[in-house]
């Protein structure tokens, strides 16, 4: 069967029997798939989870484990730092992050519910510290909490709202955050008394002759089990990053990043089950680019060129921002030049990218890098003038980050495919209401499907936009929307 052929929904007048029965069932035990169960079963439903692999976890399980948060005056770590976040700036900020591309009535939801959502995750026991971390780092290394995780005090954001630290860090040492999440998360569905299947691959959905989702058929010890979902079932199968073919398909730009970002599962199963209803998938050409220049954040001092010299970016925005514009390019080389001195020890630096020239005058380092006679030179002394005098009038990078770049010069080869890591992963997925009802074309509901998570489209839309902690933030959030949903529905 192809990776990218939709399975066919079962008739439920050909199942033969049912070998399990629940009011909720779940496919994926990930962020959302462990929230939405813990919605559902503490608010009296029964709940069957099913996992692919041996174990919870997900891609959740692989993150930093940042959660974006903030609005309402601020959570309790916003304001024992110091930050006033209104509701209002959190959401012009990621108004403007997803562009045409926004659900308003999502955006709303998760930031007038994001202080609910950060008292939710504490009281199920997920630590935070009420500490700031001041540097430019995609996430602390410390056990500190709070920091600014996107393009929030960058231009245009920075003239649009407020700008606040809304990246929440679970209180972990490291980059095992995502995994201390899942850990406290799983612990709280088993505690529930929530079944759990693991190795149960999810092959299809089970309809009446309304189309009406009744359950889902799933392969467990190598045997067809039919899944009896009295309220419905919930997909929260991640995303199609692992899906060659489905990449390929729908989302053909991201093949020039290097690397899959994800948990093995992420094969759109989940997304493809929904479409074989008649569910609608939406954004499917969109992805989170990362582009892991800092640290060290003294790299941004430099200026971010292409085969033709000219710079495309202001270089103190988020790495995913700077992704996503790399890729536009369609450039057959793109550099970071900086001074040596500010390049610092690149074994920090996660971009792995090679040094393609160094020299001591601009001419030698144009001529190294085979650019067109004088136009690295013309670029640089453009950029240094104005920076000299606290200037981007090109790209408007702030006045922190601006100062001439003296020699001794260093171009780091940051093209997609020689060499530099610039992984991927996808943002588009089923449409849903902010409930998680999955939406037909007409946008007309289908009965007993849910989604969440990265199977559905929900608040990031564009990796322009995109921030650390986004992606747990809405796969928490909304895999809590649809628990909440499922379990009130009548059987």
């Amino acid at each position: 069967m192809s990776k990218t052929r939709h399975p066919e929904p079962l008739p439920i007048d050909n199942v033969p029997h049912w070998d399990i029965e629940t009011d909720v069932a779940i496919v994926g035990f990930g962020g959302a798939g462990a929230c939405a169960a813990i919605e559902a079963a503490e608010a009296g439903a029964a709940v069957a989870l099913f996992e692919l692999s041996s174990t919870a976890g997900g891609s959740t399980a692989l993150a930093g484990g940042e959660f974006y948060l903030g609005g309402n005056g601020g959570t309790p770590v916003q304001r024992s730092c110091g930050f006033d976040d209104s509701t209002e700036a959190m959401r012009n900020y990621l108004t403007r992050c997803a562009g045409e591309q926004a659900d308003n009535a999502k955006i709303d939801a998760y930031c007038e519910g994001a202080i609910a959502h950060f008292n939710w995750l504490v009281a199920h026991g997920i630590p935070f510290k009420n500490t700031f971390y001041p540097h430019r780092h995609v996430l602390p290394f410390s056990d500190d909490c709070l920091i600014y995780s996107g393009s929030e005090t960058a231009w245009p954001f920075s003239e649009i709202a407020k700008p606040c630290p809304r990246g929440h860090a679970v209180q972990a040492e490291g980059d095992a955050g995502g995994a201390l999440i899942m850990k406290i998360l799983s612990d709280q569905v088993q505690q529930l008394g929530v079944r759990h299947e693991y190795e149960a691959r999810a092959l299809t959905l089970i309809t009446d002759k309304e189309t009406n989702i009744r359950g889902l058929v799933v392969r467990i010890d190598q045997q067809e089990r039919y899944v009896r979902a009295r309220k419905g079932v919930i997909l929260c199968a991640g995303g199609f990053a692992m899906n060659d073919a489905m990449v390929t398909k729908y989302a053909p730009l991201l093949h020039s990043g290097t690397a899959p970002m994800g948990n093995p599962g992420d094969t759109g199963s989940g997304i493809q089950m929904g479409m074989a209803v008649g569910g609608a998938a939406i954004n499917m050409h969109e992805g989170h680019v990362a582009f892991p220049f800092y640290p060290p954040a003294s790299l941004t001092y430099g200026i971010l060129v292409n085969a033709q010299a000219q710079r495309f970016i202001n270089e103190d925005c988020y790495q995913g921002r700077i992704g996503y514009y790399c890729l536009e390019q369609r450039s057959n080389r793109i550099y970071m030049l900086a001074n040596m001195e500010d390049c610092g020890d690149l074994s920090q630096c996660y971009l792995n990218a090679d040094v393609a020239a160094s020299a001591e005058t601009l001419p030698e380092l144009e001529a190294d890098l085979e650019m067109i006679d004088g136009t690295l030179v013309a670029a640089v002394e453009f950029y240094n003038r104005h920076a000299a005098r606290g200037e981007d009038p090109l790209f408007h990078k702030a006045r922190k980050w601006l100062k001439p770049i003296e020699p001794p010069y260093v171009a780091l080869d940051c093209t997609p495919g020689r060499g530099a890591y610039i992984p991927y992963f996808t943002l588009g997925g089923l449409d849903t209401l902010v409930t998680g009802e999955v939406l037909t074309p007409a946008g007309e509901v289908i009965p007993g499907l849910f989604a969440a998570g990265r199977t559905a489209c929900g608040v990031p839309r564009r990796g322009s936009g995109y921030a650390s902690g986004i992606s747990i933030g809405d796969a928490t959030f909304s895999g809590r929307m649809a628990g909440r949903r499922a379990a009130l529905k009548d059987s």
